[in-house]
């Protein structure tokens, strides 16, 4: 999903291994990026532009830092920033008066204390600062297995060096307050470097570590969201969806952002529909709401003691009932403002546009595999011709002559077919006699010309 060579850059500013100049779709090259639309708008006469430039580092943090140098940047040049202690390195991902508006975004005052940048990064910067990104991985797993020998509730989910490797921040989890004085006190002996501990919250963690959620795309949070409102059970109570934890809650283990875009669509949908505790009292008894739909207008109703049969009823019709059983009367039966199923929903006639219904009409036809023969007979070649089915009329008994077939039965005895060559099987059937003269007719002789040499 990443792309693990965005960060580390090159000569000309580029990010390294990135083929389109710091602007791909994965990761930390597009993560909460913003489109400067002025960059094409020129400064009235005698103006001159905003010395504030936007910089990014690891994980999408970004700062804003004064150009009191004047140097000509652009997006995708990396930068040497003012560090606590050191310098840091960072990549330009927005100039000009566009980063005034994202500065009063943020709270920042465009015209106060902020810290500034030093230079262009040189190649010594970039393979310092390249070194110490290789390090960050291997740190991690050291890192966990320190914070799990010192039995501490926490979860270690980042590490990020400071461009000239002085310092290393680490960014952390956890659900109660953590004493780590001793983890430091590890990781300093440990990692010969100045530690910094970072408490982060869980929505925070998945927006630094990224990742894809259950709908196929990437996070929110990683990609253009940047403030977090809270999010509540309601919501989904609202949009009736069920309240499983399991499908509500994304990667950071809380409810899903996602719940809160289409609130309002809901909120606005259920003002002109009765509440869920709706209850109608009519004269075959006390009805129930059981099932609400929201942009379609319709809810279903049951009695208390026939549970098992719903009605559908409009909500214009159901605001009727409630106001009649506020005048203190019974509606007669819920039969009677019921809509049938089949006017709700048509009845859906698909037709066939492309005339053509199978799925796999484009698939490239299958090869049938011919079976191997394995019959074995006489070496002439014959018992490749396999007979389907021969009879042959003996007594009113027939004989199936059928290689691979069990032998027949005739009156208690078994006749074997003849597997050998297909002429002598012919060959045989003829030198076979008949059994005794036909019912009925003149008698048969085999031999014509004996019949007439004896007339």
């Amino acid at each position: 999903m990443a792309c693990t060579n965005c960060s580390t850059g090159s000569k000309d500013g580029t990010p390294k291994g990135c083929k389109n100049n710091g602007t791909c779709g994965t990761d930390s090259c597009n993560k909460l990026t913003v489109f400067d639309w002025l960059s094409n708008m020129t400064l009235p006469g005698g103006e001159a532009p905003f010395d504030c430039v936007e910089v990014r580092f690891k994980n999408g943090r970004k700062e804003f830092y004064r150009n009191t140098d004047k140097l000509t940047l652009s997006i995708g040049d990396i930068v040497a920033t003012e560090g606590s202690p050191g310098h840091d390195i960072g990549i330009v991902t927005l100039t000009g008066e566009l980063v005034k508006m994202q500065m009063k975004k943020k709270g920042v005052k465009p015209h106060g204390e902020v810290p500034k940048i030093y230079r262009k990064a040189s190649q010594k910067d970039i393979d310092i600062w390249s070194d110490a990104r290789d390090k960050e991985e291997p740190m991690k797993v050291v890192a966990r297995e320190l914070a799990i020998k010192l039995k501490l509730e926490m979860k270690i989910s980042d590490i990020e060096f400071q461009g000239d490797a002085s310092k290393a921040t680490f960014y952390y989890t956890a659900n109660d307050r953590v004493d780590f004085r001793q983890l430091i006190k590890d990781f300093a002996r440990e990692f010969s470097v100045r530690i910094e501990m970072k408490q982060v919250g869980f929505r925070q963690e998945a927006s630094r570590l990224g990742g894809i959620g259950s709908c196929g795309r990437e996070l929110c949070c990683s990609t253009w969201l940047t403030d977090f409102r809270s999010v509540n059970t309601s919501a989904a109570r609202y949009q009736q969806l069920s309240l499983n934890p399991q499908k509500l809650a994304g990667q950071c283990g809380k409810l899903k952002c996602c719940l809160n875009y289409e609130l309002d669509t809901y909120l606005d949908a259920l003002k002109g529909i009765p509440d869920m505790d709706t209850k109608i009292y009519t004269e075959k008894g006390d009805a129930v709401c059981q099932k609400v739909d929201i942009f379609k207008g319709l809810m279903w109703f049951a009695y208390l003691n026939d549970m098992a049969h719903w009605h559908i009823i409009k909500a214009e019709q159901v605001k009727e009932m409630v106001t009649l059983n506020k005048n203190k009367e019974r509606v007669t039966a819920l039969e009677d403002y019921a809509v049938e199923v089949a006017a709700i929903e048509p009845e859906k006639n698909f037709q066939n546009a492309v005339g053509q219904d199978s799925l796999t009409r484009f698939d490239a036809p299958k090869n049938k595999k011919r079976r191997p023969n394995n019959n074995k007979g006489g070496g002439d070649g014959s018992n490749k011709i396999v007979a389907k089915s021969a009879a042959v009329a003996e007594g009113g008994n027939k004989i199936i002559a059928k290689n691979n077939q069990p032998p027949a039965k005739e009156g208690g005895n078994i006749i074997k077919p003849n597997n050998g060559n297909q002429n002598n099987n012919r060959n045989n059937n003829n030198k076979k006699k008949p059994s005794g003269p036909p019912k009925s007719g003149p008698a048969i002789t085999p031999n014509n010309k004996n019949a007439d040499n004896k007339n």
